[in-house]
Formats: C-alpha cells, sequence, structure tokens
C-alpha cells in the first residue's frame, strides 16, 4: 500500500513540473490561446510601448475573400484581429486587444457614435466588478479608451484606443475590442456611423 502512495506522489509532483515547465499558453480544444495578461491600471500612460507591437499585430494589407461590402468591420476574436474590408479579395487588416475569458461576445450590429479622444465613464456593471476603478475620468494619453472610439449598437461595447499598447494581442478586457492610438486614428478615418460590424466570436 505504501508503495502505490509513494508511487502516486512521485506522479502527481511530475505532472506538476511537467505543467510548470510549458509556456504560459492555455490550451482549449486543440487550439492556443495566450494567457489574459493583467489589466494595467486606468491613468498610465504606456502609449509609448507601441513600438513593441509585434509585426503581426501592426496594421497591414492582406488577401481577405468576403462576401461583405466594401467598409465592412469584421472581428475575429479568436485569432485577435480587425478587418476592414476593401473589396471581395482584399482587407486592411489590424491587430486588437478583445474581451478576457466570459466577457467574449458576437453577433451584428452597426457604428452609432464616433468620438476622438474620448472620456471614460466605467458602466455600473464594471463599477460593481472593479470598485476601484474611477467613476469618470477626461480624455487623454492615459485614458483607457485612447484617441478615438467608435460605439458600437446600443451595446456598452466599443472599439477603441489604448493607452496600453502591450495588451493588443491579448484577453483583457470587458468586451471592448482595443487598438494602438495610431490604428484606431486611421480606422477612424476610414469608417462613417452606420457601418455593419461583425463580431466573430469562435
Amino acid at each position: 500500500m505504501a508503495r502505490i502512495v509513494s508511487l502516486t506522489v512521485v506522479a502527481l509532483a511530475a505532472a506538476t513540473l511537467s505543467a510548470l515547465a510549458l509556456p504560459a499558453i492555455a490550451q482549449s480544444f486543440g487550439r492556443s490561446y495566450p494567457v489574459t495578461m493583467q489589466e494595467p491600471d486606468p491613468g498610465v500612460d504606456d502609449t509609448g510601448r507601441d513600438v513593441e507591437l509585434p509585426p503581426e499585430y501592426r496594421r497591414t494589407p492582406v488577401f481577405y475573400r468576403s462576401d461583405y461590402p466594401p467598409g465592412t468591420i469584421i472581428v475575429n476574436t479568436a485569432d485577435r484581429f480587425l478587418y476592414l474590408v476593401q473589396d471581395n479579395q482584399t482587407a486592411l487588416r489590424y491587430g486588437v486587444g478583445v474581451g478576457r475569458d466570459g466577457f467574449q461576445w458576437g453577433g451584428t450590429h452597426k457604428i452609432t457614435r464616433k468620438a476622438e479622444w474620448p472620456d471614460w465613464t466605467p458602466p455600473p456593471e464594471m463599477i460593481e466588478r472593479q470598485p476601484y476603478l474611477p467613476r469618470f475620468m477626461a480624455g487623454g494619453p492615459g485614458n483607457p479608451m485612447g484617441a478615438a472610439a467608435l460605439y458600437i449598437g446600443t451595446t456598452v461595447y466599443r472599439i477603441h484606443g489604448t493607452n496600453a499598447p502591450q495588451t493588443i494581442g491579448q484577453a483583457v478586457s470587458s468586451g471592448c475590442f482595443r487598438l494602438v492610438n495610431e490604428d484606431v486614428q486611421d480606422l477612424y478615418s476610414r469608417v462613417a456611423v452606420g457601418t455593419r460590424v461583425i463580431v466573430q466570436h469562435q
């Protein structure tokens, strides 16, 4: 009996060491997702870190076959990309940060409002989860909304800039989609109120 217990303890220890040796990637049904990182505090201006953005998350034209009309925004939450359809074979691709586990969603909406350097008023649901957040923050470099925001339908979600470019490609938000400020300003200049937004949650 003692030998069986001993072997069990050794097996558990080996499994634990193996798990610790794995990279910080969560496995989900055979697909790897970056582990959710800690959301930086609001008010901290890390915008200068956009120079660290990995090349795959920088704005770039790509081959993208689609039946959606030019100007349509498509967000792929699994791959962490936002596509602005140019024609039936090309799109502009932007790297985005998406909702963390439990805060991802999908659906079709339209842009109902646009704002540059918007103020930030966390919704009551967010305050309830994170009571330390400010109740209001004026627009500016340290504001989590960044340089611009596109408001999605009647939801509380937005496509917006960020004061924390290191979160692009990560799943950290409460459901919004964030881009580095340079990219959200570019997107802002290309789309109008009424633009269709398709959020693909896989």
